[in-house]
């Protein structure tokens, strides 16, 4: 095994103050420390990384989802570095896929479905009426995501790929969901994932493959600062207070938050593999 030292941020959820107005501004809060990873156990995941095509041509997929800029932007100046320096170094790489068929033919898809095995049988939905749909469709048309982009969507989502900066190479797996991303897992030792994508408080929590889903098999998620975006809305869209949110819930229940110079150090790091449970 190889053991290497990374500054993690984490966050200390106590000790909340009585004596404070608010007992909780008592918590130590943002903290850095210098943690040992094994990287022969640790794996990067990119979740959801897409070609969304471009505003003129999906002007309602843009329209409803306005975290498409901040996402291309990471995809074009963080991701060629990133995932660069994790092939060069020798990092086990997984890809988690979904909105489509698009990774279908991918061999590294076909190795993580033989791995998982047969899918259960879907889970049956709670039965429908009348007004179950009509709330569905107020929902759909008021809130998300409008009425007017809904055909811009399914057009977008017919022909979605993933972008070039983060196509996979043959050897690496590409999950659709948690069963198989937890057969990577297996097949290859791995129990801490490092996520990058979008979003980091929907896809990348919720998602199947999110860490929601991964954290039932026990395995520690991690995200990086830089290689994230979020779902923001109408009052935290100028100041990206929805991802500090998202990755506060990444530090506290699911693992650490890496800023990506540390991660790039770490990755070109020269290595000595560990004699012990003292070593690196």
């Amino acid at each position: 095994m190889a053991i290497v030292k990374i500054t993690a941020g984490y966050y200390q959820q106590f000790d909340a103050d009585p004596s404070l107005d608010h007992p909780g501004q008592g918590y130590g809060g943002w903290r850095r420390a210098e943690i040992r990873i094994d990287t022969d156990h640790t794996a990067f995941v990119v979740m959801h990384a897409w070609d969304t095509g471009s505003p003129e041509d999906y002007v309602g997929w843009h329209r409803a989802v306005e975290y498409f800029p901040r996402a291309e932007k990471i995809c074009r100046e963080v991701f060629p570095p990133l995932l660069r320096a994790i092939r060069s170094g020798g990092m086990k790489m997984f890809h988690v896929a979904g909105g489509g068929r698009y990774h279908e033919h991918h061999p590294g898809y076909r190795a993580a479905v033989e791995l998982a095995g047969p899918e259960p049988d879907a889970v049956e939905p709670v039965a429908g009426d009348p007004v179950y749909e009509e709330l569905n469709r107020f929902r759909a048309e008021r809130v998300f995501p409008g009425a007017r982009n809904s055909a811009d969507i399914e057009r977008g989502f017919a022909r979605i790929d993933f972008p070039p900066q983060a196509r996979p190479e043959p050897e690496e797996g590409v999950a659709e969901n948690g069963r198989q991303l937890a057969a990577l897992c297996r097949a290859h030792g791995i129990n801490h994932l490092i996520y990058m994508g979008f979003a980091i408080n929907w896809c990348l929590l919720m998602s199947p493959g999110g860490m929601l889903d991964m954290r039932r098999y026990g395995v520690i998620c991690s995200a990086i600062r830089q290689a994230v975006t979020a779902v923001e809305n109408r009052e935290t869209a100028a100041t990206e207070a929805a991802k500090e949110l998202a990755l506060w819930r990444v530090a506290l229940a699911f693992g650490f938050v890496f800023e990506l110079q540390d991660v790039m150090e770490m990755l070109n790091r020269d290595r000595t593999p560990a004699k012990g449970p003292d070593a690196g």
